[in-house]
């Protein structure tokens, strides 16, 4: 049974440096101290293999989203396979600018309690998802639906219910078996834009200058990105002909085109896409 909504998500974060220094003891040090002693505190407890926080430190900053309805397919979208089509209707982050976690990250489980959507991510099993449900530990909220297990095998926490969620970057690999690639490097491979100039490791310099618009805009075309990625993937699969793809691709490209006035970052992504096409 094919779920209505489809919920392509993708969170960007900053260190928490106030539980950093809960957790090293130290109430009054300064941003830069804590940073440097969180990352000697990842390497030791890694035996220095890797001085990234885990997910408990991490405050998220931004919650962008491309938003489908899945929709049986017509007779005309069957040709060659496929039971369904995407339909676009929004790329979007939660919220506002100004928008605090709490507010961001209640929005997005209050989402998935409302529309039970299937998820896609790249890396969201390992990280988004783990990062916002601490978070939301953090800020006493409740996500029953997410958790909703009374199906045993196909829930949100079911590493191979690709039907509720869908994780690129495990899907991919066979879960580990081969390697597990950047979506950078996958998007780059087909001709799909990647990133633009801003990468995630910018984030955190972006927020210190107040730029969380340009990190909401960044966040948008990495999940545009996914979406893409993922179209290619429900090709392969045989999830959607070739006619439902290039339906959604148009679709794509159409409104990328009318919001480019409005936001420059979805035009600059449309022609950067446009540039990469095969000739």
């Amino acid at each position: 049974m094919h779920k209505k909504h489809l919920f392509v998500f993708d969170i960007e974060t900053v260190p928490d440096y106030d539980a950093g220094r809960r957790l090293l003891d130290m109430p009054d040090a300064p941003d830069d101290e804590v940073d440097l002693a969180l990352k000697a505190y990842h390497l030791e407890v890694t035996d220095g293999r890797n001085d990234f926080l885990r997910q408990p430190f991490w405050k998220v900053v931004a919650i962008s989203y491309v938003q489908c309805q899945v929709e049986k397919a017509d007779e005309a979208q069957t040709q060659g396979g496929g039971r369904v089509r995407y339909t676009l209707t929004r790329v979007g982050s939660g919220g506002e600018a100004g928008s605090d976690e709490k507010e961001l990250i209640e929005g997005f489980f209050h989402y998935i309690d409302q529309k039970a959507p299937r998820l896609v991510s790249f890396n969201g099993r390992t990280f988004d998802l783990p990062v916002l449900k601490y978070r939301a530990m953090v800020h006493g909220l409740s996500a029953p639906g997410f958790f909703d297990t009374s199906n045993k095998w196909e829930n949100y926490t079911q590493r191979y219910a690709d039907a509720w969620h869908a994780d690129l970057l495990e899907t991919l690999s066979d879960f580990g078996a081969s390697a597990r690639v950047k979506l950078n490097e996958a998007c780059r491979a087909m001709s799909i834009p990647g990133k633009l100039g801003t990468a995630g490791d910018d984030v955190s310099g972006l927020y210190a200058e107040g730029r969380v618009q340009e990190i909401r805009d960044y966040c948008e075309t990495d999940v545009i990105n996914t979406y893409l990625l993922f179209l290619r993937w429900e090709l392969l699969r045989g999830t959607i002909s070739p006619a439902s793809f290039e339906a959604s691709i148009n679709e794509m490209v159409n409104y990328l085109e009318s919001e480019r006035s409005e936001r420059p970052h979805l035009g600059e992504f449309l022609d950067a896409w446009r540039a990469m096409a095969p000739s």
